[in-house]
C-alpha cells in the first residue's frame, strides 16, 4: 500500500521549472533514493513533501487523508543545512524540538534518552550543541525529525557535507532506521544510493527519467560486462581474448581488463576453457552489475 502518493508535480520559479509534472508513491518501510545531479530538483520534491512549499500543480497524497489535511505529523524532515542552538545541549534541543511537536511531557523526556542512545550520542547529551563534530550533528538532527514517531522521514542530502567517518555513521543509522519507517532520501552521491537504497527515482532537469526497484532497474540497464584479472601483463592475454566469438569489445584499466560480451554464460565457458588450455594465471573473474552510474547516464540519453 502507498504511504504518500506524488501526482504530477509541478514547481515553478519565475522563468524556471524546477520540478516538472513528477508522479510517484512510496511505499511503506522501503527506503528510497531521490538521486540526481545539483539543481535536478531534489530539494524543492522534497520542500514540497514536507508542506514547506506549495506545488505549482500536481497533488501530494498522505494514505488515506484527506487532500487538505496537514500531513506535518506523519513526516520528519531534515534540511541539507539544518540549524541548531549551539548554546543547547543535545538533550535539550531534543525536549525542546518534542515540545514544539505537542508531544506528553514524560512520554517526550523517555523518547528523547532513546533516541540519544539510538543515535549514539548519550554520552554527549549534556554537552553544548557547538562542541558537537559535523557527524553528530547531522545524527541529532536525524533524532530531532523522528522524535514524534514519524511514519516517513525525509533527509535532503545528509551525508554531502560529512568526512568519511561521519558519513559511515549516519548511514548505519538510516540503515537501522529503515526497518521502522519509510525514508525518502536525496543525494548526488551514487555509492550511498547504491548502498542503503530500496528503490530509485532518478531526476534530470526537473523531469522524473527513471523509477523503480534497485535491482530491477539493474536487470533493466544491465550490461554484458566482464572484469578479468591475470598476473603479469594484461597485454600477453588481450589478443586471444579478443578473438573469442562472444567478445564484442576490450578495454584495460589499470590491473584490469574489461571484456564486454555477448552473452556471459557463452563467455564465461569460453574464457575458462582458453584459459585452462593455456595455463593462464588468472587471478579474478568478475562479472559487472550494472553501476548507478551506467543506470544514470543510459536514462539521461534515452
Amino acid at each position: 500500500m502507498a504511504q504518500l502518493e506524488v501526482k504530477q508535480v509541478s514547481k515553478q520559479y519565475k522563468q524556471k521549472k524546477a520540478v516538472d509534472n513528477v508522479s510517484f508513491r512510496l511505499h511503506e518501510n522501503t527506503c528510497v533514493a531521490l538521486l540526481g545531479p545539483n539543481g535536478a530538483g531534489k530539494t524543492t520534491i522534497l520542500r514540497c513533501l514536507a508542506q514547506l512549499l506549495h506545488p505549482t500543480s500536481g497533488t501530494i497524497h498522505f494514505d488515506n487523508q484527506a487532500h487538505t489535511e496537514d500531513i506535518r505529523p506523519y513526516i520528519g524532515y531534515l534540511p541539507q543545512y539544518p540549524k541548531f542552538y549551539g548554546w543547547m545541549s543535545g538533550l535539550e534541543f531534543l525536549l525542546y524540538s518534542g515540545k514544539l511537536a505537542n508531544m506528553d511531557k514524560n512520554a517526550l523526556k523517555k523518547r528523547a534518552d532513546e533516541l540519544l542512545a539510538l543515535v549514539g550520542l548519550s554520552e554527549a547529551k549534556n554537552k553544548k550543541i557547538r562542541s558537537y563534530s559535523g557527524g553528530m550533528l547531522q545524527r541529532l538532527g536525524i533524532a530531532q525529525a523522528i522524535i514524534h514517531k514519524p511514519r516517513i522521514l525525509m533527509l535532503d542530502e545528509p551525508v554531502s557535507s560529512l568526512d568519511p567517518i561521519g558519513r559511515r555513521e549516519v548511514l548505519h543509522l538510516m540503515e537501522q532506521l529503515k526497518e521502522e519507517m519509510t525514508i525518502i532520501f536525496s543525494t548526488h552521491i551514487l555509492s550511498d544510493a547504491d548502498e542503503i537504497s530500496d528503490e530509485l527515482l532518478l531526476l534530470h532537469n526537473g523531469k522524473l527519467i527513471e523509477s523503480g526497484r534497485l535491482e530491477d532497474l539493474r536487470e533493466t540497464y544491465k550490461t554484458e560486462t566482464i572484469e578479468l584479472s591475470f598476473d603479469g601483463d594484461l597485454n600477453d592475454y588481450h589478443e586471444e581474448i579478443q578473438h573469442l566469438s562472444s567478445v564484442t569489445d576490450i578495454s584495460i584499466v589499470r590491473n584490469t581488463m574489461h571484456v564486454t560480451v555477448k552473452d556471459v554464460a557463452e563467455a564465461r565457458s569460453e574464457i575458462f576453457l582458453k584459459s585452462n588450455e593455456k595455463n593462464w594465471p588468472l587471478t579474478s573473474f568478475t562479472v559487472n552489475k550494472a553501476s548507478l552510474e551506467d543506470m544514470f547516464m543510459k536514462a539521461v540519453q534515452k
